[in-house]
């Protein structure tokens, strides 16, 4: 469901100026966030946006040219050392950003008690989930504007829904992520922009994004071993491994010495990725962040679930590539190889 129906429409609105989305984390959430960016100037030339979000994410909303003013936080570190100076010097110039100007409109998407608390320092009226959509109920004595948002919708609907409704306007068409890599390059066209060598076009790469924060969405180290030694041997294609923590390099560096011409790229920030994974035949990950990333900057992917369920938080829309599995159903190495070979033919819906 992209559009809301006539039934649904909200009211009129008056005029907005500036308007302020808190999405904090994770990057995943963060990612699904960006088509509301598009949907607000759509519908409201010349709006100004600006976006709170955890400092650790605040590269993505900065690749979206359209995002007047990235306010970051770093919730979770002030909280761990609240006497340190770096702490309190971060709190004060977080909430000094957040009141340097009133806003019209104040929408948390986030949802979350923490996320309406931040909201609650801005100037301005407050939006959010009602008490039936709403992520933590507790989070809606603090919004001013409430509305229903069906939780059965993907979290990228869930989002563009709930501001289209705050804000005052209809959905029209698709989702657009809008994000810009580098000089003025849209991600859909970033194939060829000089990266780091592990990441460059010299021969055709598959990323294999193996790792996320929860255990039981893993897929097996060797499922990975055999689909890559299949890509490299059937397909030509070499397998490119990210990593983001001690752990996960170990275990990149294990699958990579398991498969021929696989290489592990040198850690980078956000940005670096999205400009990494742009250059990619295809990139397969399971139920991570950095594969919405990857389906943000416009590349074919394949989503290898086994404890989530891709319909509310899967690769969305659809013709960026194929969900496949989902909670207890594990898709095999050989399923994944059909898949890439599909949406690598362009035959994905």
């Amino acid at each position: 469901m992209s559009a809301l129906s006539t039934a649904s429409r909200p009211p009129p609105h008056p005029p907005l100026r500036r308007v302020l989305l808190v999405k904090t984390s994770s990057l995943g959430d963060v990612v699904h966030n960006l088509p509301v960016v598009d949907d607000l100037h759509r519908a409201l030339p010349g709006v100004t946006v600006d976006w709170l979000v955890e400092q650790a994410f605040a590269e993505v909303p900065a690749l979206h040219p359209a995002v007047h003013e990235v306010i970051p936080c770093a919730l979770r570190r002030w909280r761990s050392r609240p006497w340190a100076a770096e702490s309190r010097s971060g709190w004060r110039g977080m909430r000094a950003r957040l009141s340097a100007h009133p806003y019209d409109l104040v929408v948390d998407t986030q949802g979350l008690l923490k996320s309406a608390l931040l909201a609650r320092l801005a100037t301005g009226p407050r939006a959010g989930f009602d008490r039936a959509s709403v992520r933590e109920p507790l989070a809606t004595r603090f919004y001013q504007q409430l509305y229903p948002v069906p939780r059965t919708l993907h979290a990228l609907e869930r989002n563009r829904q709930l501001v289209a409704l705050a804000a005052g306007y209809s959905l029209d068409g698709p989702p657009s992520y809008g994000l810009q890599l580098r000089d003025g390059t849209s991600a859909a066209g970033g194939a060829g922009m000089d990266v780091d060598g592990d990441w460059d076009g010299r021969s055709p790469f598959a990323v294999l994004l193996h790792a996320t924060a929860r255990a039981e969405k893993l897929w097996p180290e060797s499922a990975w071993i055999a689909l890559g030694r299949a890509l490299h041997d059937r397909l030509g294609l070499r397998a490119v491994i990210p990593w983001g923590s001690d752990s996960e390099r170990a275990r990149a560096e294990r699958l990579a010495a398991a498969i021929a011409g696989a290489r592990v790229p040198p850690r980078g920030g956000l940005a670096d990725l999205a400009r990494g994974l742009a250059q990619a035949a295809v990139v397969i990950g399971v139920d991570t962040g950095l594969l919405h990333l990857a389906s943000a900057v416009g590349v074919r992917c394949i989503g290898i679930y086994v404890a989530t369920d891709p319909a509310r938080n899967g690769l969305y829309p659809a013709s960026v590539g194929l969900n496949l599995g989902g909670v207890s159903s594990v898709p095999g190495p050989d399923e994944v190889l059909a898949a890439v070979v599909q949406v690598t033919a362009g035959q994905a819906a």
